[in-house]
């Protein structure tokens, strides 16, 4: 039974901040297994790789040591020492420690950065679809969003020509994401040249571009990741967000990092640290040194990397051999972000949505009802394009897939959305019955 809180309880800012609707999926999925049923997850972004033991050994050694205090809330220093060495000549930099600011993970940064350099009304640009912290702090923060919408026909890509338009005196913040998070985009040298350019020419000078990196070692068919912060003129301006989540499999270790243009920035995101966090585990700041000095772990990665891979080329042909899916080859990261107008359209779920009332039309879309149908009806968990960014998302009809789930499963999965977008009597039932309509 929900409590009827009083009005006025929760600031107005409070109820404008937007979530990350793959954990809000997770009570229904505990709700549907309660019931008896298997549901394949390919909500979250979390690999499926337990963390290498020998990132998990010197954890272990570190709280054996004793380092489960306080600690330098800008990170400590083995860890911002061995994030400069690695982030710099991969990219062509010098990056010093004292430019380098350890979070809780790689999301933090995305709302402090905003929150540090946008006064209510500044602008902040961002892919979308794209991962949805970006948009989600704008309306908390009193920013104004500027999403600069990816292109299906455009592999979900984009060049100087498009960010241009969008660029105004009022851009604080530019955000980039590659490997991106729902595409699997990959960046070429030449596409950053090019963005860099407009960027240089156009951008007002106190704009910073955050550049998120963290899928960087998790790119397929041999290509490489690149950084806009390699262009000349750009590390300047760049935050370079990265973090252990992805690459090591470690999302519940909450160790993420940005290399910032300046130290004089990195203090002052150190105190945020201070006043939000006061620090992050020293002994997981220890195990995140490991894995990046480690020569165990560029095996380690390149095999989860190849599985990945092998998944990703299963699950393309086999969304592409259902009636009403499309999808294209991600060159990163590990989802899939198939075109499911086909299916909507062949299920109803267009004119089904057009039907809804008003205000539930609203938090709702066709791929949302497809999403939810998968879910409750087929037991398949996955997200739709409005959790990507909803500002100008109307008439995409995409889901995201999540292939950081066991082969097995993935095939299994495959049968059941086969099985789902043939199945119009049973969405059409499924309209009816009213419930889970919205995300």
């Amino acid at each position: 039974m929900k409590t009827k809180l009083p009005q006025g309880l929760f600031s107005r800012r409070t109820i404008k901040l937007g979530s990350e609707n793959a954990f809000r999926v997770g009570p229904q999925i505990r709700e549907i297994e309660t019931q008896g049923h298997k549901v394949i997850k390919c909500n979250l972004g979390e690999p499926d790789f337990p963390l290498a033991k020998h990132i998990a050994d010197e954890v272990k050694r570190q709280i054996d040591l004793d380092q489960t205090h306080y600690c330098d809330p800008q990170g400590i220093a083995p860890l911002r020492e061995a994030i400069a060495k690695a982030m710099g000549p991969r990219r062509g930099l010098q990056i010093t420690p004292d430019r380098v600011v350890v979070f809780p993970g790689g999301k933090p940064p995305i709302g402090l950065a905003q929150q540090t350099y946008c006064n209510p009304g500044d602008e902040v640009i961002y892919p979308s679809p794209g991962f949805p912290i970006y948009e989600s702090f704008t309306a908390y923060l009193g920013l104004k969003p500027v999403p600069l919408h990816l292109k299906e026909e455009r592999d979900f890509s984009f060049d100087g020509k498009d960010l241009a338009p969008l660029i105004t005196d009022r851009t604080k913040l530019i955000i980039l994401n590659f490997p991106s998070n729902p595409t699997g985009g990959v960046a070429t040298r030449e596409q950053l040249e090019d963005i860099a350019s407009v960027i240089k020419s156009k951008a007002p000078p106190h704009t910073r571009v955050f550049s998120d990196e963290i899928y960087e070692n998790i790119i397929f068919d041999g290509a490489q990741h690149h950084s806009i912060a390699s262009v000349p003129g750009m590390a300047e301006r760049t935050l370079i967000v990265s973090g252990a989540s992805k690459s090591y499999a470690w999302t519940g270790g909450r160790i993420g990092w940005v290399a910032f243009p300046t130290a004089e920035e990195a203090q002052v995101f150190k105190n945020l640290n201070i006043n939000y966090f006061s620090c992050i585990p020293a002994y997981n700041q220890y195990g995140a040194a490991m894995a990046i000095d480690s020569p165990l772990s560029g095996p380690t990665m390149a095999t989860m990397c190849e599985a990945f891979r092998q998944r990703r080329d299963v699950m393309v042909e086999g969304l592409n051999a259902i009636p009403g899916i499309t999808c294209r080859k991600p060159g990163g990261a590990f989802y899939l972000f198939p075109n499911v107008s086909g299916a909507c359209e062949a299920l109803g779920a267009i004119e089904a949505h057009a039907a809804l009332p008003p205000r539930t039309r609203a938090k709702s879309s066709p791929a949302t009802l497809f999403q939810m149908f998968l879910l409750w009806r087929h037991h398949v968990a996955t997200m739709d394009r409005r959790s990507f960014g909803k500002v100008g998302s109307e008439g995409q009809h995409y889901l995201r897939l999540s292939i950081a789930t066991a082969m097995d499963e993935l095939k299994l999965g495959l049968e059941r959305i086969r099985t789902a977008a043939a199945d119009r009597d049973g969405f059409q039932s499924f309209i009816r019955e009213g419930k889970h309509l919205t995300a």
